[in-house]
């Protein structure tokens, strides 16, 4: 995990991302504070680039992908942070070098096969286990388990099938997917599912559900997060995008639009947290998002149960008189909720968040890094007291980006000394 921010105004933009990386088999973890997050993505142009989440994309580090593109980028600019985003992201699903074919099957079978095995077969194991040993004909408990793995299949399938197409697929590109990758699909059932009793509607459901996991929007938690920002050339004011990526498979990569954000006269400042964020919105809001969310929850119940307490308490009304009094009251609580929900964000928005968002908007370039640092610097101590793993910690990376400066580091960690190092420092912005 990690905690990352960037704190943009008109004039510039702040990035600061910790060194935490947590390594380890889901049983036991191993933490290690000096991973770089924060990159400049072109070493002549102001754009920047920070990592959350995953540290690699298909067994490559990020930080190789990202100087690899920087030296195929050279003095290469484009007018919009948006076009250094897309050719990024081009550049990557092309690079059949980085990520041959093998490899891309090889994370393919292992993302169908992931969620064949844990979110399917897993159901339809639990189920089989249950079934009641009552002395009955062996058929019958055949067409019972038959039955469990049609309905464990259906169920993905119907929720899968309604998921919408990530950006870049569609259904021709499916259908390609679908005929391409049939044999490499029948494998993964094969292995998965071995001998069970796989009827040919849910084998055909299943070639679905795999289609569907690489061209819908379904991720699991093994993501990477890519936040790209700074100046394109006709850009005045800064701009922040932001993507999910998961893997690539024939040369395309499955990703997703996450935030954005660009400055404007209208809009002259936003704070925006990656990954461990929760300290952010406590410093925005005035409340911890998990006591918010306690709030919400508790009074929601209240309002539902209230009523009938107060109905069942009620002696002189009949059934009807009671249920009509009971739907009036749920409905006349609902409608507090919801007139509750508006007062606190009315409430959070005029008294914390506007009057930060209107100190940020005057923020000199120094006081904006400061505050980069500052907000990183409270995830990671709020982990560093607490008993939970100190999954954000280290040395903080730090710099600003503006129009006129370009990409400055104000606070950077080395694996290595820099006096001892000279020739890497001369020969930086030559290579």
């Amino acid at each position: 995990m990690t905690a990352e921010i960037t704190i943009m105004n008109a004039s510039a933009i702040a990035m600061a991302a910790d060194s935490a990386v947590t390594i380890g088999n889901g049983k036991e973890q191993k933490i290690y504070n000096s991973v770089n997050k924060l990159f400049t993505l072109s070493k002549c142009h102001p754009v920047g680039v920070m990592i959350y989440g995953s540290a690699e994309l298909m067994t490559v580090p990020w930080e190789t992908i990202i100087k690899i593109y920087r030296k195929n980028l050279g003095r290469r600019k484009f007018s919009y942070i948006k076009e250094y985003a897309d050719d990024f992201l081009k550049f990557i699903e092309k690079n059949n070098v980085l990520f041959p074919k093998k490899l891309q099957e090889g994370f393919c079978f292992n993302a169908i096969g992931g969620y064949f095995n844990e979110l399917i077969k897993q159901e339809i194991d639990d189920k089989i286990k249950k079934i009641n040993p009552a002395p009955r004909l062996a058929s019958q408990i055949e067409n019972e388990i038959k039955q469990i793995i049609i309905d464990a299949i259906k169920k993905r399938y119907d929720e899968l099938i309604a998921k919408k197409y990530l950006q870049g697929m569609s259904r021709s590109y499916e259908i390609l997917i679908r005929k391409k990758y049939a044999k490499f699909v029948n494998k993964v059932i094969g292995d998965v599912f071995q001998k069970l009793p796989i009827s040919k509607a849910a084998n055909r459901q299943l070639h679905e559900i795999a289609v569907c996991i690489i061209t819908r929007d379904i991720f699991s938690d093994a993501l990477s997060g890519l936040v790209i920002a700074g100046f394109g050339e006709k850009e005045h004011f800064p701009t922040m995008v932001s993507y999910e990526i998961n893997l690539i498979l024939n040369n395309k990569l499955k990703y997703r639009p996450f935030k954005s954000f660009t400055i404007s006269n209208s809009n002259n400042s936003c704070i925006t947290p990656f990954a461990q964020g929760e300290m952010v919105a406590t410093f925005m809001e005035g409340v911890d998002p998990s006591l918010n969310f306690y709030y919400d929850s508790y009074l929601t119940a209240l309002f539902d149960k209230y009523p009938d307490i107060i109905v069942d308490n009620v002696s002189k009304l009949n059934a009807q008189e009671k249920s009509d009094l009971r739907k009036k009251l749920k409905d006349m609580g609902l409608n507090m909720f919801k007139d509750y929900e508006k007062q606190i964000i009315a409430y959070k928005r005029k008294f914390h968040v506007d009057p930060i968002l209107n100190a940020v908007g005057a923020l000199p370039k120094d006081e904006l890094a400061a505050m980069a640092e500052s907000l990183v610097h409270l995830t990671s101590l709020k982990r560093k007291i607490s008993l939970s793993a100190e999954t954000v910690g280290g040395p903080i990376d730090v710099a600003v980006i503006s129009k006129g400066d370009g990409f400055v580091w104000i606070k950077r960690k080395h694996y290595f000394k820099a006096e001892l190092n000279q020739h890497f420092m001369v020969d930086y912005y030559n290579r």
